[in-house]
């Protein structure tokens, strides 16, 4: 009953939905995943925290990056809905936008992504001191 419970509850929402697609790609660094949902790095944290805890992804730190990939042993039941979820989902406009999307994420190393991230959180907190209202 509690792997039923934990993988309903991983996918009841839409970003960690988006995320299991994107990891039948293959292995996605956090900051990959966080650019491709356009998240706070909290948020993804939390949406990464639930897919484990369902036991669809697993995690491996290597260094300072942390990586992502579709569980290898997940429970029989966690396999048979990431194979509906594929199945039903290939066709969405959202899946496919993410994976027109992943592919340039792909293209650039994980460091980039991460730079290029730390970059806007900074401006965008430098805009929040100063008292300029953001979009």
């Amino acid at each position: 009953m509690q792997d039923f419970l934990s993988i309903t509850k991983a996918l009841s929402d839409e970003n960690r939905v988006r995320v299991l697609m994107a990891l039948n790609v293959g292995e996605l660094c956090v900051c990959q995943i966080i650019e491709l949902l356009d998240l706070a790095p909290s948020t993804v944290s939390k949406h990464m925290s639930i897919l484990k805890q369902a036991r669809l992804v697993e995690g491996e730190k290597n260094g300072k990056w942390v990586y992502y990939r579709l569980a290898s042993r997940a429970p029989k039941a966690a396999v048979e809905v990431l194979e509906w979820a594929k199945r039903h989902l290939v066709s969405e406009a959202i899946i496919k936008r993410d994976a027109k999307n992943l592919q340039a994420i792909i293209k650039q190393h994980p460091v980039e992504v991460c730079k290029k991230q730390k970059a806007s959180r900074t401006a965008q907190s430098v805009k929040e001191n100063a008292g300029v209202a953001t979009p």
